[in-house]
């Protein structure tokens, strides 16, 4: 395992292990609104400190990019970690145990390190730029989906900005006549995880942050799966689009969303 990113994987457990204390004890927890439907906790908080703390104590010359905390400059600008500490906080506050931790190392821009940890489940998907992707250690492939018929697709809804409901709907319509079928499930890293492991054969959605998407878009260039955007350009991080699967389920999504 690449040295960067054994430390991306140690700082993900620590997080889960407050994340899965925070999960049984969610009587206790202190919820903020951030925005429309957007929620903030103090687990999300503690889990994203501990995050930055872990990976400073080997990279303290390091830069951050947090859900949470903002973007902090470090002496090296080469070298960002993108981290979302807490994906699926809605799933976490409702007691639905689907969410996950989320790292990524930039290296000169490039994602170089990715990891996504479901602390529930105990699954942990990781991958380094070249060297393929795994999970708990097993090398996992992206589905070889040829056509949108035989898929089932992942996707998420503008929940923050449901006037952007009405463009969404004539879009998933389309998709949906055209694939076996959808699932929305709350978590984009995990969604991006799935198809990275051949659970999902494709996933699209608007409206994502740099933190929801990092770590998981390697994970499925590493699989063999590819990224865009919705226009099929190949560099989606700062778009606020994405989407993922085989090469012919892609271009399938993006006929429909472009």
């Amino acid at each position: 395992m690449h040295p960067m990113l054994n430390i991306a994987v140690r700082a993900a457990r620590v997080a889960g292990s407050i994340i899965v204390r925070g999960f049984e004890n969610r009587d206790d927890l202190v919820k903020q609104v951030k925005g429309a439907n957007d929620y903030v906790t103090q687990i999300d908080k503690e889990a994203e400190m501990a995050i930055i703390h872990k990976i400073k104590q080997s990279y303290p010359e390091h830069s951050f990019l947090g859900e949470e905390s903002g973007e902090t400059a470090g002496e090296s600008t080469e070298f960002q970690w993108i981290i979302d500490p807490l994906d699926g906080t809605t799933n976490f506050i409702k007691g639905i145990p689907h969410f996950a931790v989320s790292i990524a190392l930039l290296h000169k821009g490039r994602i170089d390190q990715g990891v996504v940890f479901d602390p529930i489940r105990g699954e942990l998907f990781t991958a380094s730029r070249g060297q393929g992707a795994q999970l708990n250690g097993y090398r996992i492939r992206a589905s070889k989906a040829r056509d949108l018929s035989e898929t089932v697709l992942a996707t998420g809804l503008p929940f923050k900005n449901k006037a952007q409901y009405a463009d969404y709907a004539i879009r998933l319509n389309k998709i949906f006549h055209d694939c076996g079928d959808i699932r929305r499930a709350g978590s984009a890293a995990l969604d991006l995880a799935y198809v990275a492991a051949g659970r999902h054969d494709g996933y699209w959605e608007r409206g994502i942050k740099p933190w929801d998407i990092a770590a998981g878009e390697l994970l499925v260039r590493e699989s063999g799966g590819l990224v865009t955007d919705f226009s099929g350009n190949n560099d989606p991080l700062y778009k606020g689009e994405i989407v993922a699967g085989s090469v012919k389920v892609v271009q399938g999504l993006v006929k429909h969303l472009k």
